[in-house]
């Protein structure tokens, strides 16, 4: 097994914007986490109704805030690393003048729902939570559709979340602050496969 390190990474930042502007194709997104060139499949309508769903919640009980959907982040230490989210909470204006990578200050909050591919394990399970924990962002919500779970991480420290919470889909969640929001999460089972 290979292990890429941000020491020995498959491919230099400035490589990877280049290809991620002018080679990626409608049905991918590409993300650079861990100096390893990462391909995340297009959302199905699942997903969508699903980040969707979490939009309204967020705008209903926070409506100083907005969930930006696929807003590319600079994450990771020395901010090398790329990553698309599937939502990101921040206050209105937060992206305003910044380019396709945003920095991640004012980011209270970062979304991944689990696409149906062989890599969401690693993906969204496992580098995803590392490399939003190196950025400080407060929380990160996996809404995780194989395992009907949604894991609340919060309290990053040191390049790791020192909290998360799982829970099965059909219970409220509560996402801590500096978010604020709570989630009934009943509807879920709606999109489920």
């Amino acid at each position: 097994m290979t292990v890429m390190t941000t020491d020995r990474p498959q491919m230099e930042r400035d490589a990877f914007e280049a290809i991620a502007m002018t080679a990626a194709r409608e049905d991918v997104t590409l993300e650079l986490i861990n100096g390893r060139l990462g391909v995340k499949p297009v959302p199905d309508g699942d997903h969508g109704e699903i980040v969707m769903w979490l939009l309204e919640r967020c705008l209903q009980q926070r409506p100083d805030l907005n969930l930006y959907p696929e807003q590319g982040l600079k994450v990771e230490s020395c901010r090398s690393g790329r990553a698309r989210p599937d939502g990101a909470l921040a206050p209105v204006g937060t992206f305003a003048g910044q380019g396709e990578w945003a920095e991640p200050q004012g980011v209270l909050m970062v979304v991944e729902v689990t696409s149906h591919d062989a890599d969401a394990d690693r993906r969204d399970r496992v580098e995803k939570p590392a490399a939003y924990a190196r950025a400080y962002i407060p929380v990160y919500l996996l809404v995780d559709r194989d395992a009907r779970s949604v894991t609340v991480f919060s309290e990053p420290e040191h390049g790791t979340y020192t909290s998360a919470v799982t829970l099965s889909y059909g219970h409220t969640v509560v996402l801590p602050e500096p978010v604020g929001v709570t989630l009934d999460t009943e509807d879920l089972k709606a999109y489920v496969r």
